[in-house]
């Protein structure tokens, strides 16, 4: 199946950001929860897409925690950025998945280790 790229970029409401931020997602399918430690490819305000191998299904509810360095407020309080978000799996192809954001959202410090 061919993608025309185009046809996705013009569907997307948010600009995209080549970001690579560390992430924790937290898939509970089945009764079994699954934690995996991810990396963004890029970033938007209405979702992001992760490098993963592993297959997580389209439609896929996940809470993810995104790790965003902030060099201003780490020099003033030695923490970064937390940002507490919940979402779904809109896309699922072999080299990741693109989740969707829910509005819900928390910002938090957090201390660097």
């Amino acid at each position: 199946m061919i993608t025309d790229i185009g046809a996705i970029k013009d569907r997307r409401k948010h600009e995209r950001f080549p970001l690579s931020l560390q992430a924790m997602i937290e898939v509970v399918s089945s009764g079994v929860k699954q934690v995996f430690d991810l990396l963004t490819r890029d970033v938007s305000a209405g979702g992001a897409f992760f490098h993963t191998r592993e297959f997580i299904p389209e439609g896929t509810e996940v809470r993810l925690d995104l790790a965003v360095p902030n060099e201003r407020l780490k020099e003033l309080t030695g923490a970064q950025t937390l940002i507490k978000v919940q979402g779904k799996v809109v896309r699922s192809d072999p080299t990741g998945v693109a989740i969707s954001f829910d509005r819900k959202y928390q910002i938090l410090g957090m201390k660097s280790r």
